[in-house]
């Protein structure tokens, strides 16, 4: 009997996004996983509502846009589908264009139905090129919203719904769960582009791209940015070449160019729509060579390119033109890469993006927590030194909304390792542990275990009185291990072992009280940020993993805790100030109302919060992620920075936070004398022991 508990429905199906799947493999005789052909068509959301009226039906692309009216044929079958229904279904498929035999077959032959807007022409086309809609996914049944259910519940659903659809352009998938063996072997016979292999625990994350569902690719294919054409030669007309592009972080890489592929009407249709986007600058980060003249472009269409392989310089080798897309956004476009396997540009050691040697290493290492946990859930883990761990539960639910486990947490950290050890390097860490998940009873933790494993670091903290030794962090095998224990974040001090008494840093916590929202947090993060620059001083801002936000300022060397105190102090004071309505240093929480708290009392010696990349324990599977002050100013949702989220994030984006903190120190004579009163801004402090304190931090700083 199921214990899934009833969730209403309560979206608009026009803003639902599918959920998506991530390059990868698995093992193809795997009792966790289904197997599904993976279907050269366009994604596809269909919501059939019998009381909507004139709404009754409507398709939706990837991004939501309508596209009822380029498949007339689709609508009127899925009309008279609806007609028989009792209540409302919301649907996730593929629209396929079919063959003669009427079986599926490829993109291409869909591209001249994409893009009519107009419904003669629309149902001219699709007499001259049918297509069907095949279901692999139930969102919505009546008034429930079944994305919280396994996919093996979500499939029982939808076969109900769905297997006697009434019309030969409505399919449902076919779906072999536990073997993909012959599946696999159907699809090297016929040509498929490959499988898809979907965890049968997993739950719709709608938008985002996990792991949960893999796609097994027998050729290589994605999309790409175009970015310009070169000339053509010979009796070519239009262009020779598209000049493609992938993103890596803000930038646009040369990823080679595609000239085959194209019939005349489809040069012509893709040439009309690149002319008007001419423009004079390359849109690469380093123009590439090109054998001849090219012509740049607005990096606004995206193409669908079918290829070999990539060579070693990171370009294309035989890559064939599928097709534009429209359900793709330019920005999302990056070099896609198995789950598994790191980015060539992702970060390394320290700050920047430097390679890391042992990437493939710690990639065997997520391998290896997967296996365990799809197994017994307990085993012993190989460390890229040539260690070994014992690791235990990783089965066990530490995020219930999610169903995301202790082995999801190893995992991420496993991955993220190359930022956040740097973060963690030679600091004291605090743990709070989570030995039943985040809804279980947590408690802290100080002082280190009596027995710890051969290799994780323990000292003793100079004027530690209290505690007599502690955890270090700076290693892979000492991230995990606290994992083991069911540590969820990472919270080290503001210094380090060997200058205890001397933070690096200090910080800003935002801490919204209730009602306020995250667009009031990010104000007052702008609010610091300018009151910092008018001093000539540098923040690095990161979400709290939460709902609030931290910003760090880097401080110069051999400074006590309590002059970078009283510096946070002077300016989360002066904000407070200038806006009061909508930020607050009171420390009565009864007297903030519904405002920010700018808490700058963290930055005592021994006090924490958690560091740049590490996990939380919200609701929600957060992630502290450093943010660009770009993104602070357009706005952000801490809610898409998760666990699951996050790789992708650092493999686009880079070491955010090593970025954010490479600039120069602060210079705390400068808002001691900005605080002074007479001086422009004539800023008060308003404490009983600011006068004292800043004349003590005036002689301590020089």
């Amino acid at each position: 009997m199921s214990t899934h508990k009833s969730v209403p429905w309560r979206d608009d199906p026009g803003k639902v996004r599918p959920m998506l799947a991530s390059l990868g493999d698995a093992a193809l005789d795997d009792a966790l996983f289904a197997f599904e052909p993976k279907y050269d068509g366009i994604r596809a959301l269909v919501s059939l509502d019998p009381k909507a009226g004139s709404r009754r039906v409507a398709i939706y692309s990837r991004l939501g846009h309508e596209k009822s009216l380029q498949f007339p044929d689709l609508v009127r079958a899925f009309d008279a589908r609806v007609r028989a229904l009792r209540r409302p279904l919301l649907l996730d498929g593929e629209i396929v264009a079919l063959d003669g035999a009427g079986h599926p077959t490829s993109l291409t032959k869909l591209q001249s139905r994409l893009h009519v807007t107009g419904r003669h022409l629309a149902a001219s086309r699709s007499t001259e090129q049918p297509a069907a809609f095949v279901a692999f996914d139930l969102l919505r049944e009546g008034g429930e919203d079944l994305r919280d259910l396994p996919l093996s519940a979500r499939r029982d659903r939808l076969e109900r719904a769905w297997s006697d659809a009434g019309s030969p352009l409505l399919r449902i998938s076919q779906f072999e769960p536990g073997d993909g063996r012959a599946l696999m072997r159907r699809a090297h016979d016929e040509g498929w582009e490959g499988l898809v292999a979907k965890h049968l625990d997993s739950r719709y994350r709608s938008g985002k791209r996990t792991a949960d569902w893999r796609k097994i690719k027998l050729t290589q294919r994605q999309e790409f940015v175009v970015c310009g054409w070169t000339a053509p030669r010979g009796s070519r007309h239009a262009f020779g070449a598209l000049l493609l592009g992938v993103r890596k972080g803000e930038l646009l890489v040369f990823a080679g160019s595609v000239g085959t592929g194209f019939d005349a009407s489809e040069l012509a249709r893709v040439s009309g729509l690149l002319r008007p986007l001419v423009r004079k600058a390359c849109p690469f980060a380093e123009p590439p060579d090109t054998a001849e003249r090219a012509t740049w472009v607005e990096p606004l269409l995206v193409a669908d390119v079918r290829f070999a392989e990539w060579t070693p310089e990171g370009h294309l080798r035989h890559p064939v033109y599928l097709g534009l897309r429209d359900d793709v956004r330019p920005r999302a476009v990056v070099r896609e890469r198995p789950s598994l396997e790191p980015a060539d540009d992702a970060p390394g050691p320290g700050p920047g993006a430097a390679p890391d040697p042992e990437t493939g290493l710690r990639a065997a290492v997520v391998e290896q927590l997967h296996d365990i946990e799809a197994g017994r859930g307990s085993g012993v883990i190989v460390l890229p030194d040539g260690s070994s761990l014992e690791v235990t539960n990783l089965g066990k639910v530490f995020w219930p909304a999610g169903r995301l486990t202790k082995g999801a947490l190893m995992r991420y950290y496993a991955g993220a390792a190359p930022v956040i050890l740097p973060v963690v390097a030679e600091r004291p860490l605090v743990m709070k542990r989570f030995p039943n998940g985040i809804a279980g009873k947590t408690f802290y933790q100080q002082r280190a275990p009596d027995q710890v494993p051969e290799g994780v670091r323990v000292e003793t903290v100079e004027g530690d009185t209290d505690v007599p030794s502690r955890l270090v962090g700076g290693s892979l095998r000492t991230l995990i291990y606290m994992s083991q224990l069911a540590v969820i974040s990472q919270d080290p001090w503001f210094s380090r072992v060997a200058t205890s008494d001397n933070p690096d840093f200090i910080a800003f916590d935002l801490d919204p009280m209730p009602g306020v929202s995250f667009r009031q947090v990010l104000d007052v993060a702008r609010w610091l940020r300018d009151e910092l620059g008018r001093l000539g001083i540098a923040g690095a801002a990161k979400t709290s993993g939460a709902s609030g936000l931290h910003l760090f300022v880097k401080l110069p060397p051999s400074l006590p805790y309590q002059a970078g105190q009283i510096f946070a102090q002077i300016v989360a004071t002066m904000v407070a100030q200038r806006h009061p309505s909508q930020a607050t240093v009171e420390r009565a929480v009864g007297a903030r109302g519904r405002t920010v708290y700018v808490d700058y009392l963290q930055n005592i010696r021994g006090k924490t919060l958690a560091c740049a990349y590490s996990a939380r324990a919200s609701e929600f599977a957060g992630v502290s992620a450093p943010l660009t002050w770009r993104e602070v100013d357009d706005g952000v949702d801490p809610r898409d920075f998760t666990i699951e989220s996050m790789p992708s994030r650092l493999r686009t984006a880079g070491d955010v936070w090593a970025e954010g903190l490479r600039g120069a120190p602060a210079d705390l004579g400068a808002v001691l004398r900005y605080a002074e009163p007479g001086s422009g801004e004539k800023a008060e402090v308003r404490s009983q022991e600011s006068g004292d304190r800043r004349q003590e931090t005036e002689d301590r700083i020089g």
